[in-house]
């Protein structure tokens, strides 16, 4: 279980104990498929946009299972596809509006937990992210100046000095870091968030059934079984049907080779006295990362721990999913030298927790809000890790969309976009675990080149990134 989960028992905030599952064929003008965030935030929108709809949310386990209540606490403006990368192929005005929505999206977020009294340790400090080397501080002055080039995204370059007089962080090449900062970025506690959602919807009238395995869906319908022992199987009679299932999708019939499931693990540390804090010099409601290829990402909870993740696990033969995957040694332990490296005042802290959970990956790493009128079917994800602001700006766009408003909203590049479908066995094994091989490499490449990583560049090319 996550640190997140584990929380809200030990705190006496949620027993977690499973809602009732369906048992019976049902009808509603919405079943959303998946108990996280996206279906929540998605449920959460459509019902004060029309109270009079009937939504149900189908979750195979309990609400925020998924990586809604595994993720690493960023409320953050990223965006799977980076600006550039949007302009290259929609335009600079669709880039800049996409930017803006992210960022927004970060306020949006903070004002309705707020609105609706979800206590989710909001608090927005924004995130730092170290560059430990040369190559890396080039790169962190080349995306302040792409930002810039944008005019949204208000990030600020850090030199080694000033990083030095406020942070306890490590160089790879002697002195300190420097630093790009980010303010739109917020700390949360993802379980509270995701479990205070649910409550929330519920009091609005949505149906959240938990316990609830869905089998395959097709337009208008949605066929179930029951895990609550009853082993009843059923059909939901549904005018619109939302996936929203993320990284455990390919387990269904109509994702197979939509979305690739690509493990992230984290640790959390025991707390740590406020005077640690000030020697590594990561302040309430900061988090953080550094520009290694191999990407870690951090945060200091409210209750002062480190929550720390990153990527290292193996993709797994025919994009399977097992709770084996979340639990690998290896990775656990390559981590924890990473935060007692990157932060030596970390010291003997002692880990507490250690879990993981697969993330989605599109093939062309761009997320996306569709729904097809003509179907009633909609589909929203492939986050890549970067689900936890992104989840709400797709309830509020796929609402415009299922409701057929012609909005900003709909208009973003990201909206009815479909990516290519990933290679079928045995390419996209081969193809997915070079790219992690890859990151793994290119890091120490560029200790030792001085150089950007040109097996980072090869890869990406490799992944499509």
């Amino acid at each position: 279980m996550s640190f997140w989960l584990d929380d809200l028992i030990e705190q006496g905030l949620d027993d977690l104990s499973p809602r009732d599952a369906l048992t019976a064929n049902a009808r509603f003008d919405v079943a959303l498929i998946g108990g996280g965030l996206t279906a929540l935030w998605t449920a959460y929108e459509l019902s004060r946009a029309d109270p009079s709809l009937s939504i149900a949310v189908l979750e195979r386990d309990i609400a925020g299972f998924g990586a809604s209540g595994r993720n690493g606490g960023w409320c953050s403006a990223l965006f799977p596809k980076s600006a550039g990368a949007l302009e290259r192929r929609y335009g600079f005005d669709a880039a800049v509006a996409m930017r803006r929505a992210m960022v927004d999206t970060v306020d949006e977020v903070g004002r309705v937990t707020a609105l609706e009294a979800i206590d989710c340790d909001f608090e927005r400090g924004g995130t730092l992210v170290f560059a430990r080397n040369e190559v890396q501080r080039r790169a962190a002055k080349a995306d302040v100046a792409e930002a810039h080039r944008f005019g949204v995204d208000l990030l600020e370059y850090r030199d080694q000095r000033a990083v030095a007089a406020a942070s306890g962080a490590t160089a790879l090449d002697g002195g300190s870091p420097a630093a790009v900062f980010d303010p739109a970025c917020a700390r949360v506690h993802p379980a509270k968030l995701v479990r205070g959602l649910a409550r929330v919807v519920e009091a609005r009238g949505v149906s959240v059934f938990e316990r609830t395995e869905v089998l395959d869906w097709s337009a208008g319908q949605v066929r179930f079984r029951s895990l609550d022992g009853s082993d009843a199987h059923g059909t939901i009679a549904a005018k619109r049907v939302i996936v929203a299932t993320e990284g455990y999708g390919p387990s269904l019939p109509r994702v197979r080779r939509r979305i690739l499931p690509l493990y992230s693990l984290m640790i959390a540390t025991e707390p740590l006295s406020d005077t640690v804090w000030e020697e590594i010099g990561i302040e309430h409601g900061q988090t953080f990362s550094d520009y290694r290829h191999l990407l870690i990402y951090g945060q200091r909870t409210a209750d002062n721990r480190f929550a720390f993740g990153g990527r290292g696990a193996n993709y797994h033969w025919g994009s399977a999913v097992d709770p084996a995957f979340e639990r690998i040694d290896r990775v656990f332990e390559h981590l924890h030298a990473a935060l007692r490296d990157l932060f030596p005042a970390v010291g003997g802290a002692r880990v507490t927790h250690r879990w993981g959970g697969p993330l989605g990956v599109a093939r062309d790493w761009c997320a996306t809000a569709s729904y097809n009128p003509k179907t009633g079917v909609g589909f929203a994800g492939g986050y890549v890790g970067d689900g936890l602001s992104t989840t709400n700006l797709a309830g509020r766009t796929m609402t415009d969309l299922v409701l057929g408003i012609d909005s900003e909203l709909t208009r973003l590049p990201w909206a009815n976009h479909r990516s290519p479908l990933w290679e079928p066995e045995p390419l996209r094994y081969l193809g997915a675990n070079l790219g992690i091989l890859g990151m793994t490499l290119a890091d120490p490449e560029e200790l030792l080149t001085r150089k950007p990583s040109v097996i980072a560049r090869a890869t990406a090319r490799l992944t499509g990134h």
